[in-house]
């Protein structure tokens, strides 16, 4: 049975009251009162109220002192203040003592009813309209997915898949959310069969209807800001998905005019190695392998993947003839991002800035081999929530709040999102396959070709091998790929881990923002 509403009111006229009161037992609401504010307060402390309206012209203890003293006693019951006065002053002292709602006397049933329901009811009313809404709209996403033709119709599928779980997660409603979890999941079995059937032909020449990918992010975004005079300051947050940037997105714009907000297709494998040096390098892996080989690193080799990002823009920058001065940065701990915010003064002396930050990353890496982690991304709204939670304290935040008026232009991207795995496929391969659970490189691969995307010739996508017979398999969907030793222990091990390197939506659909501040 439903839990009916208490409401505690609190008037020196509470007498003059009664045809309201009334009216709301009718309505099903329990009706407790009392005519003074110190009563008020060891009622408060002694009952549970859901919620109490507070006369703030009363003898004795005022209405904004007892609200104050409720605060002190149960600071989270919502308390709607009435008064006869429209003093600015008493209005602002009201709100700052965080009162839930405030009304003018003479009030009318419809007005009391109305807050009522604004604050006790709003989670339910937004939780059975959202639900509502979304079963109106399955059928048609449904139908979206299957006839989705060109990256366009999935930048599309995917903003309302993600628009979707945010309105979920915001109204609290976890029915609907195995529904929508199915549907995500029918998405990106088909938006895997779209990758296997065009991906190789987005590098033909021929091809009209390829994708901003990985390499032209610079050349379509970051240059021609720069030939227009613009100061630029790029950012990149690796790892980061497109429903966790709306998640930020309210607090980024607090500083700055949203001018864009696009979504584009991270190359594969989506790993930093690959994405993000082709991003900066402004080629293709095996471009770049094939111009600078002293500069790229094999999966198998030694050595880190991405330490010559800086000298792959300053060679790109050189190609298209772009002179500008130009700064680049990679922060990794605390200590970075606070010298950034100390040396701000030095960083508006360039025309770019490229600043990369690596968070997200390792936040996802750690939920994989932290157990306090997991606990605390256990799902994905709280992977959102956490990343939330490092933004509003990082110093990405404190730098947007120090250019905000500065008259610059922010780019906010990724190279890679990452999808949260569950499905564990078996593959052989020798000692020099790679060891990212979402794609594999190397000469004697062994799997069954119908749960992979295979690529047997990587010249054709446009990726580097050391060997003539080395090929790539990427995992698709929620899928990882595993090793048939100890393959119980590893399987259990990753599964609802956050990896990326394969196909899916959240790892190849990925956002840019361009932000003016």
């Amino acid at each position: 049975m439903k839990k009916k509403i208490s409401i505690l009111w609190v008037d020196d006229e509470i007498d003059l009251l009664t045809p309201y009161i009334l009216f709301l037992e009718e309505k099903g609401y329990v009706l407790t009162t009392t005519n003074n504010g110190e009563d008020a307060i060891q009622m408060v402390r002694n009952n549970d109220y859901d919620l109490i309206f507070l006369d703030e012209n009363m003898p004795g203890l005022s209405g904004i002192e007892t609200l104050e003293k409720i605060k002190e006693v149960k600071s989270f019951i919502p308390v709607v203040m009435i008064t006869k006065s429209e003093e600015e002053d008493i209005m602002e002292l009201a709100i700052g003592s965080k009162i839930a709602d405030y009304l003018i006397k003479p009030v009318n049933p419809n007005q009391i009813l109305l807050s009522i329901k604004k604050n006790t009811d709003t989670r339910r009313l937004v939780s059975e309209k959202t639900t509502h809404d979304y079963q109106k709209q399955f059928g048609l996403l449904s139908q979206q997915i299957n006839s989705a033709r060109n990256f366009s119709d999935w930048d599309e599928i995917y903003r309302k898949i993600v628009f979707w779980e945010l309105e979920f997660q915001e109204s609290g409603e976890p029915t609907m959310d195995e529904v929508l979890n199915h549907q995500k999941v029918e998405a990106n079995s088909e938006f895997s069969k779209f990758i296997k059937r065009n991906y190789e032909n987005w590098f033909s020449e021929e091809s009209k209807e390829k994708p901003i990918l990985s390499p032209q992010i610079f050349q379509n975004f970051v240059f021609p800001l720069l030939e227009k005079g613009e100061k630029v300051f790029f950012i990149l947050i690796d790892n980061l998905r497109f429903d966790q940037w709306k998640f930020l997105e309210k607090e980024i714009t607090n500083y700055g005019n949203l001018e864009k907000e696009e979504l584009y297709c991270g190359i594969l494998p989506t790993a930093t190695q690959y994405a993000r040096n082709a991003m900066f390098a402004g080629l293709m892996p095996e471009e770049i392998h094939r111009m600078y080989p002293d500069l790229w690193v094999h999966d198998e080799e030694e050595g880190g993947k991405n330490l010559k990002e800086e000298e792959f823009l300053q060679k790109h920058l050189q190609r298209a003839g772009i002179k500008k001065s130009f700064h680049y940065d990679k922060v990794l701990n605390q200590k970075k991002g606070r010298k950034i915010i100390e040396s701000f003064s030095d960083y508006m002396n360039y025309d770019l800035n490229v600043i990369v930050y690596n968070f997200v990353d390792m936040l996802s890496h750690a939920r994989t081999d932290m157990e306090v982690i997991q606990e605390l991304t256990n799902n994905e709204p709280a992977y959102r929530s956490l990343t939330a939670s490092w933004f509003q304290h990082s110093y990405i935040l404190e730098l947007l709040k120090n250019l905000s008026g500065k008259n610059v232009k922010v780019i906010i991207t990724t190279d890679h999102g990452s999808v949260r795995v569950d499905n564990p496929v078996k593959v052989l391969g020798d000692k020099k396959t790679s060891t990212n659970l979402r794609y594999k490189v190397g000469r004697n691969l062994n799997y069954n070709d119908k749960e992979v995307f295979e690529v047997q010739e990587p010249g054709k996508i446009h990726l580097p091998k050391t060997n003539i017979s080395s090929k790539f398999i990427f995992a698709m969907g929620a899928d990882f790929l595993v090793y048939p030793n100890n393959y119980n222990y590893y399987a259990n091990y990753y599964k609802n881990t956050f990896q990326h390197g394969g196909v899916s939506m959240e790892e190849m659909i990925i956002p840019l923002i361009q932000l003016n501040l």
